[in-house]
């Protein structure tokens, strides 16, 4: 009862609230962003999450520490895209400890649809998974990750996003995934999300999970972030902090 009442008012918050903000990153929400990093640009975006899992055969405690994506305009539009992070996972069952870095995520996302009279936009991301991650963690097969990102501009403080995804680890059908992100600017500095999302595993097992968060601009190109998560229909959590950095490219001078 208590989780419900607060999903209500952080619901409430993010309808009613707002004013605002300016930086744009793809954490800590799943939903992807539809906009992409200005040609030039570096924007590194950094965290630390601490989560649990559960199942009929496994137990197990997570870190990652940090999780870092470095995305970086090409051309207006177009972003290239190099994520990878370092991971401590330790089963409470066999006491069974992995430490190491994952596997590297090398992609890209594309700006599909982005005009100024239009309150939707649109772009497409696909990375690259390579086998490249320490010996215990390694997935010692190519993937890919892919999605189309959508959203809307519902206010000048609300707004709409979600994505539609096929994931592939290299067996197996792959997996449908989705996500629905609900944000608002509760001020200047301060916003806020909800968001619903899941997957349908190997087109056979779906989860489904819940998450809100906070972002705190620090400074045009600073953001701070804070974010929790839980399994609706599994058990899972997760609680994460994360810092973004802008890196604009300098202007032309004569």
């Amino acid at each position: 009862m208590l989780k419900l009442n607060f999903f209500a008012v952080a619901f409430f918050a993010v309808c009613f609230l707002g004013s605002a903000q300016t930086m744009v990153t793809d954490r800590p929400d799943q939903t992807e962003s539809s906009s992409t990093v200005n040609k030039g640009s570096l924007q590194i975006e950094s965290g630390i999450l601490l989560g649990f899992t559960e199942d009929d055969l496994s137990s197990e405690r997570q870190l990652f520490a940090p999780t870092t994506l470095f995305r970086y305009g090409i051309l207006n539009g177009v972003e290239i895209r190099v994520l990878n992070q370092f991971e401590s996972l330790k089963d409470k069952n066999s006491l069974l400890k992995r430490n190491g870095i994952s596997d590297l995520e090398i992609g890209t996302k594309i700006s599909l649809l982005n005009k100024e009279h239009i309150n939707t936009k649109i772009a497409f991301l696909s990375h690259a998974i390579l086998p490249t991650g320490s010996k215990d963690l390694t997935n010692d097969k190519w993937g890919t990750i892919n999605k189309f990102s959508i959203s809307h501009e519902l206010s000048n403080v609300l707004g709409l996003g979600y994505n539609i995804g096929y994931d592939y680890f290299g067996s197996g059908k792959g997996n449908l995934t989705y996500s629905i992100s609900l944000g608002a600017s509760i001020t200047k500095q301060f916003g806020m999300y909800i968001e619903p999302y899941g997957e349908l595993s190997d087109f056979d097992s779906y989860e489904s999970n819940f998450d809100v968060g906070i972002t705190y601009l620090l400074k045009d190109n600073c953001q701070l972030d804070f974010s929790f998560g839980t399994g609706i229909n599994h058990t899972m959590n997760y609680m994460s902090l994360g810092c973004s950095i802008l890196i604009e490219r300098a202007e032309d001078t004569d």
